[in-house]
């Protein structure tokens, strides 16, 4: 069959996972025929159509915890920034060459920096 399982494996599903739940489509949905998958579907979406391929569940639910002192304006900006931003990590996960994929440590980092962004949380030294 195929090869030996490894994290770069790990790191594919990962992405695909990423982007399932973002966008609300599993890859064997009949929109993904031969010539399309999920994965291009995302990254022929980035920038500037990320808030149509959103999974609009996932706006609705956002719209309503929207933090009293944001406009919508600016945490709409600030959403669609982060869901660019993630779904860029979907996309670097599920390179189909294993080289080409973003390293898992790196996928951990730039997941908390954007949920970081997002929450508006900075990240404090501990004081031990």
């Amino acid at each position: 069959m195929g090869g030996e399982a490894s994290t770069f494996g790990d790191i594919y599903s990962y992405g695909i996972l990423l982007l399932e739940m973002f966008i609300g489509k599993k890859p064997t949905d009949e929109i993904f025929n031969g010539s399309l998958s999920l994965h291009q579907f995302a990254k022929m979406a980035l920038p500037e159509r990320v808030m149509a391929i959103v999974d609009q569940r996932l706006l609705l639910v956002e719209a309503e915890v929207l933090n009293e002192s944001q406009t919508p304006i600016n945490a709409e900006s600030k959403l669609e920034m982060c869901l660019i931003s993630t779904f860029k990590v979907g996309i670097a996960c599920s390179m189909i060459s294993i080289k080409d994929r973003m390293a898992i440590g790196d996928a951990t980092v730039e997941m908390l920096r954007i949920r970081n962004s997002y929450m508006g949380v900075g990240i404090h030294a501990r004081n031990n």
